[in-house]
């Protein structure tokens, strides 16, 4: 009778063992988006300093006047030894060569703005810092405002030997572009994300190296109009495109497409980049107040920075009417 029970157990405990174990749902997968840069500290990273990054700003000759004089009194003045001015033509009365130390690069690009010139001085601006030999290479437009020490923070967190691709998509998906190759007789659609210009963008060397085939001594050119897109887009292209690299979003780039009144006042001060509207949209600034009115300061640059560096000689004291 003991041997039947045990027998009987047996049995038992071997039906359990054949029941099918329960599914685990398998999670949604989620649309592809642009990644979010999320700095790691790296306690082994060296200590970056201002001479380490490079930032291109692109103009043209008829902004010498109205706006890098903004930008040479602002911000430019606390970046000087790591800022670089492209433009299309020279300042007949070497004002703006001795208000930048020397740092005004003439690329002889043409002063029109089409597709081709923007390009030209993308690639200048490529080959200039590629021989720098600095870490960082930043792109900016000569209506953004560059907090120098967010921008310093921000690329810290990063080691210029990756493959880092920092900036702002203008659109919420990728753009979707026709690539000519081959003499153009060959075209196949690509998708890519890019970090708009008119934000600002930045390239660790480490990836800038890597995009030398299609950027160095003119090649930006050629690569450009293998896809008929602006400079912007074409940095995008390599990277994404031809290398693999992603775009890491930040929000702390800005440019004037944006609506920058919405941005919270207390939060300005933080941002890497800033912008304004131009005459189609004067309001588009952002929200500070209590340095200068918005007739005195239609842009806001000299409000933040007064606000970053109060000790300014042309800023307004405390007290002061």
């Amino acid at each position: 009778a003991l041997c039947r029970a045990c027998l009987a157990l047996a049995a038992a405990l071997a039906a359990l063992l054949l029941l099918p174990l329960p599914r685990t749902p398998t999670p949604a997968r989620t649309p592809a988006l642009a990644p979010r840069a999320t700095p790691v500290h790296h306690a082994a990273l060296p200590r970056l300093r201002p001479d380490d990054v490079f930032i291109a700003v692109k103009t043209t000759r008829k902004n010498h006047g109205p706006r890098l004089r903004l930008l040479l009194r602002t911000w430019i003045s606390r970046a000087r030894r790591q800022t670089f001015i492209f433009t299309d033509g020279d300042d007949p009365e070497l004002e703006l060569q001795e208000a930048a130390g020397g740092r005004v690069i003439n690329t002889n690009c043409s002063a029109v703005r089409t597709r081709q010139a923007l390009c030209c001085k993308m690639s200048v601006e490529y080959d200039k810092f590629i021989e720098s030999g600095r870490k960082w290479f930043c792109h900016v437009d000569d209506d953004n405002y560059v907090n120098p020490e967010s921008l310093l923070h921000l690329l810290s967190s990063f080691s210029p030997s990756q493959d880092i691709y920092l900036g702002r998509p203008s659109l919420d998906h990728p753009i979707e572009a026709t690539e000519r190759v081959h003499g153009g007789r060959t075209a196949t659609t690509v998708k890519f994300w890019f970090a708009t210009g008119g934000a600002g963008f930045c390239l660790s060397r480490g990836l800038a190296l890597k995009m030398s085939p299609w950027a160095s001594l003119g090649s930006f050119m050629s690569t450009a109009e293998r896809v008929r897109l602006p400079d912007d887009c074409t940095v995008g292209y390599i990277v994404e495109g031809l290398l693999g690299a992603h775009l890491l979003h930040s929000p702390l780039f800005h440019s004037h497409l944006e609506n920058l009144q919405g941005l919270p006042q207390d939060t300005v001060l933080q941002q890497v980049t800033l912008s304004y509207g131009g005459p189609e949209n004067p309001r588009n600034v952002v929200n500070v107040v209590g340095v200068f009115s918005l007739q005195q300061d239609p842009t806001r640059f000299k409000s933040v920075h007064c606000l970053l560096y109060p000790d300014t000689d042309w800023c307004p004291r405390q007290g002061d009417p």
